[in-house]
């Protein structure tokens, strides 16, 4: 499984690239055909961008500037990025930098209606999520009505209205450009189908193999994709869609394919849901067995922000303590992860302060350690702790020898290996402290299971 902060990092660089200037009737067929097949987020995420193309260009951000703009956590923003790529409005280009990642998020622009309503699998994929009647009323407002009867077209052509004169020489332009012109349609590959099954069973004589041209080749995996059908029952809908003179076409091939769904599946229409890989999903792909791995899930998913955020009862942190957080992605490239690790720690060792230079050290400690994930950071924070303790000892400036009355340290139980048994454990001693410093760490030791008389 490839965990989430391997594949983006609030770090990470990006630009946006916009082919050409989006007009006001793209962003209404994105809210009206778009929008309810991938979500608010997903939708909110590529106005985002295309906002910041028009704006700023192609200046370089870090993913914390998306993540502030849109108040959305990291793994949103990837999952929507998975949306926007599925669904064609999204082409993603990433360079591994050193130790970071630079990407590069070119915008597509949406089908023209027409194209979207006669593609098979996105008609039905709107059909199944606004309803039959919603579907007729979005057709009937983005499909331009048939011309009537007793008109013919009488546009005169290009060479009826202009012709060539001689002029002066044209220098040849002999660079090369990428093409920004509009998607004729949905990206669609990779679906497995196996052609030579079917056309074992399709004589020759009654369906020439000369029907099968490359769109209704194409055709035929997406209606197989999207009614779910083998090449067995494509034999079927082949033999129901050809027609007396040995053709097929586009739409006879739906309706036939529409037919026989009714008929030997279901009278009602098919749905398509949405799926992201288990090997780029945030958590894991099942519950977490133990109360570590609930840890590490929450770590490895939680932004560092969010998870301050937590520690302080709901309440915004202090920006000094986001700058801090800040720092340690950006500056020192550690992952949101590990960061967590090591703000966590820090703020259940520190009294629920977080001091910079006694972060940063532990922090470069990590980096020499080549630290990368949360479990290497709570193994390292574990096996390393008398020597964190010592550093915290050094940086208030004397060595100061624990009295009777003095408070034990209060840390969380992945500090504790395994096999060391609960009741081997200190309980603490009750010393005056801080309110609001108190509340901040009973929050931390609750959220690790730990209670003032030890670890549950």
């Amino acid at each position: 499984m490839t965990p989430l902060y391997k594949e983006l990092q609030p770090s990470d660089v990006y630009c946006v690239r916009l082919p050409y200037p989006f007009s006001d009737f793209d962003r209404q067929i994105l809210t009206a055909l778009y929008q309810p097949l991938i979500g608010h987020g997903a939708m909110a995420v590529f106005f985002a961008l295309w906002g910041e193309a028009e704006r700023e260009g192609t200046v370089e951000s870090t993913h914390y500037h998306l993540l502030n703009l849109l108040d959305m956590p990291i793994g949103s923003v990837f999952e929507a990025r998975l949306s926007l790529e599925g669904i064609g409005l999204l082409k993603t280009y990433r360079k591994q930098e050193g130790e970071g990642r630079a990407f590069i998020y070119e915008l597509t622009p949406p089908l023209d209606p027409d194209t979207f309503f006669h593609d098979p699998i996105l008609s039905m994929f709107l059909f199944g999520k606004v309803g039959a009647q919603t579907y007729k009323r979005l057709r009937s407002r983005f499909l331009n009505p048939v011309v009537p009867d007793g008109y013919e077209e009488v546009s005169r052509s290009f060479p009826e209205v202009y012709k060539s004169v001689k002029a002066g020489a044209m220098e040849e332009d002999n660079d090369t450009y990428d093409s920004d012109q509009r998607a004729r349609k949905l990206a669609f590959s990779g679906y497995p189908f196996d052609f030579a099954l079917m056309m074992e069973g399709l004589s020759a004589q009654l369906v020439p193999r000369k029907a099968f041209t490359p769109a209704i080749k194409e055709m035929i995996v997406r209606i197989a994709f999207l009614y779910g059908l083998s090449p067995l029952d494509m034999q079927q809908v082949v033999l129901l869609a050809i027609d007396a003179d040995g053709n097929l076409t586009e739409d006879r091939m739906k309706r036939a394919a529409a037919d026989f769904y009714k008929l030997s599946r279901s009278s009602s229409a098919p749905k398509i849901t949405k799926i992201i890989p288990s090997s780029v999903k945030q958590g894991s792909p099942t519950e977490p067995a133990t109360k570590e791995d609930e840890l590490i899930q929450y770590l490895e998913t939680c932004p560092p922000v969010e998870m301050l955020k937590d520690i302080n009862g709901g309440r915004e942190p202090m920006q000094v303590d986001v700058k801090l957080a800040q720092k340690l992605v950006l500056e020192h490239n550690l992952p949101a992860g590990v960061v967590n690790v090591l703000l966590q720690y820090v703020l259940l060792r520190n009294d629920g302060k977080l001091t910079n230079n006694y972060v940063e050290r532990i922090a470069s400690h990590w980096m020499a350690k080549k630290v990368d994930n949360v479990r290497d950071a709570l193994v390292l924070a574990r096996t390393e702790h008398d020597k964190y303790m010592k550093w915290q000892q050094e940086g208030s400036g004397t060595q100061r020898t624990r009295k009777p009355g003095a408070k034990t340290e209060a840390v969380p139980d992945w500090f504790y290996r395994k096999d060391q048994k609960p009741e081997e454990q200190k309980a603490p001693e009750k010393s005056k402290a801080d309110p609001d410093v108190e509340a901040r760490r009973l929050r931390l030791m609750e959220k690790f299971g730990m209670t003032k008389g030890g670890v549950n």
